[in-house]
């Protein structure tokens, strides 16, 4: 097999401006994210020494990630996305500032770190639909699994640099340094994203509503294809997202120099699997491929939690990250090849919700099992349980299993329409039945 078959397909990077600002943009901010992810979990481990004091950042987030996360699929729809992304990319900036000013207090406050996790995700809410429908807009529809693969690429690279450097940042520095990062990376996506062309929404696009809100939760339910990937997502990031207790598990292995590692470990096995997607770009299944990928990462997860040598919950980590990745890979494809443009944003929203309340409940049900069971029977039960759900409700949803880009009435439509000359009115085109 030639090697051009295996590395990353560079499509989209090479036929699309919007694309590559998109890139080093979301680089830049997941570097700096992940170098807060780390540094506001063990602060508020610092200050309280309490699984469920951490674990209660799953629980602050969620509500604001549901309200907002909803209502920026139909703002997506509405207004004009970069404007969306720019807004928000700058307000998290500003919270990042809230984090620094707080560490640098002689006694630094419990309660403005709850506030900000709970900012931090209602801008996430707010923004992640409009960037999500934004890609199927200024990607060809052939080079979409392409895309996927190359973004998923960048996350990984920023999720091993950022946690990695972070834990050496906060142990040496302290987090204040950590949050100072942060900051500057916000800055510098902020200017990126100034540079991105506009894209406004129809001229007839109906302000967010919430007849419109139920206009998209409709089209989802209606596709059983899409209810499996929203299904199995959630189903694995709730039993088996144990990122939460990684600063317990690095003590209880003796392994606190670890626990940079352990956040960066998921993120390299995912960019293992980027570096070498080429192939997945010849896939045509892409819903087994989400069902095999989550269930990988139980099994990993399953994996980790029962062994007790540090380098072994290593490598079942980047195994985890893998699975997820396949899964992710497939599900991002299956959005993007079957769901119209003029309900992108709205069905963005619910897609927000499927990959982002599940982690978040998981981390109050880790942080709970933890203070119940002890920290390693709550990864490993947790991974067991993962991969029943996945079997369940993969038995369930026949018709994700059985889903074929090739075949698909809905990714046939998608295809036809990408294959359309761009309207000069702006007009939206017709919801699929």
């Amino acid at each position: 097999m030639p090697l051009s078959a295996i590395l990353p397909d560079l499509s989209p990077w090479r036929s699309t401006r919007d694309f590559r600002l998109l890139w080093i943009q979301g680089l830049v901010t997941y570097f700096g994210s992940f170098m807060a992810m780390v540094a506001l979990p063990l602060q508020i481990k610092d200050l309280t020494d309490s699984p469920v004091a951490v674990g209660a950042m799953g629980a602050v987030e969620l509500v604001p990630l549901i309200v907002f996360g909803l209502y920026g699929g139909a703002l997506a729809d509405a207004v004009d996305r970069r404007k969306v992304i720019l807004l928000t990319e700058a307000a998290l900036g500003v919270l990042a500032v809230v984090l620094l000013v707080n560490a640098l207090l002689p006694d630094p406050l419990l309660w403005p770190l709850y506030v900000v996790a709970a900012g931090v995700s209602a801008l996430a809410g707010l923004q992640r639909p409009a960037l999500d429908s934004l890609m199927a807009r200024i990607v060809p529809h052939d080079q979409l699994t392409a895309a996927a693969a190359l973004n998923s690429l960048r996350w990984n690279v920023g999720a091993i640099a950022g946690p990695s450097l972070a834990g050496l940042v906060v142990a040496y520095a302290g987090h204040a340094a950590a949050y100072a990062i942060t900051i500057v990376g916000f800055a510098v996506s902020v200017l990126l994203c100034t540079r991105l062309s506009p894209a406004p929404a129809a001229h007839d696009a109906e302000k967010p509503s919430l007849k419109g809100l139920a206009e998209g939760a409709r089209y989802a339910w209606s596709r059983p294809v899409l209810l499996g990937t929203y299904a199995i997502d959630m189903a694995a990031m709730f039993f088996a997202f144990p990122n939460t207790i990684f600063p317990f598990l690095a003590d209880d292995l003796d392994a606190e120099w670890a626990l940079g590692l352990m956040y960066a470990a998921g993120a390299v096995g995912s960019l293992l699997f980027s570096l070498t997607s080429g192939w997945t770009s010849r896939i045509r299944r892409h819903g087994l491929l989400v069902v095999c990928g989550a269930a990988g990462w139980g099994l990993a997860i399953t994996a980790a939690g029962r062994v007790a040598n540090i380098w072994v919950v290593l490598g079942c980590l980047a195994l985890a990250g893998a699975g997820d990745m396949a899964s992710g890979l497939g599900r991002s494809t299956i959005w993007n090849q079957t769901i119209p443009d003029e309900l992108r944003g709205r069905l963005a929203g619910i897609e927000v919700l499927s990959y982002s309340v599940g982690p978040q409940l998981g981390q109050v049900r880790a942080g709970a099992a933890a203070g119940w069971t002890g920290t390693r029977t709550a990864v490993w039960s947790g991974g067991l349980a993962c991969v029943a759900s996945v079997g369940v409700l993969a038995a369930a949803l026949p018709r994700l299993i059985s889903y074929d880009a090739r075949t698909d009435p809905d990714a046939a439509r998608r295809r036809a329409r990408s294959q359309q000359p761009p309207r000069t009115d702006r007009e939206p085109e017709p919801t699929a039945p």
